[in-house]
């Protein structure tokens, strides 16, 4: 991710009618998904009644890394993701269209 003074030479160049380079819209692209993630999170752990401390048990992490999480500031790996759908007592669903990449579902009786 970029430095701050990067982040606002970007801004400062949007709004003077630039261009905005592909690596910008990247950047764009990943705040904005983490943000969707952190926040699913966040609902699903008060849904459960969780604190941060209980998730992060649960799940093998930090609190300190819960909060990062659900903040948008961390994109988890797989295997984390894996963890956070167990300790959350969901499904993970991940799709290839980037406007709904991942889906989280309660996890049901079959």
């Amino acid at each position: 991710m970029a430095g701050h003074s990067k982040w606002k030479t970007i801004k400062a160049r949007r709004l003077a009618g630039e261009a905005v380079s592909p690596e910008y819209a990247a950047m764009v692209e990943e705040a904005r998904l983490g943000q969707e993630l952190g926040a699913a999170v966040y609902r699903r752990r008060i849904e459960l009644g969780l604190s941060q401390v209980e998730l992060a048990e649960r799940a093998g992490m930090t609190q300190p890394q819960v909060s990062r999480l659900e903040g948008g500031a961390h994109m988890p790996t797989i295997p984390l993701m894996v963890r956070l759908a167990a300790a959350l007592e969901i499904d993970v669903v991940m799709h290839g269209d980037v406007s709904v990449p991942v889906e989280f579902r309660a996890i049901t009786a079959a």
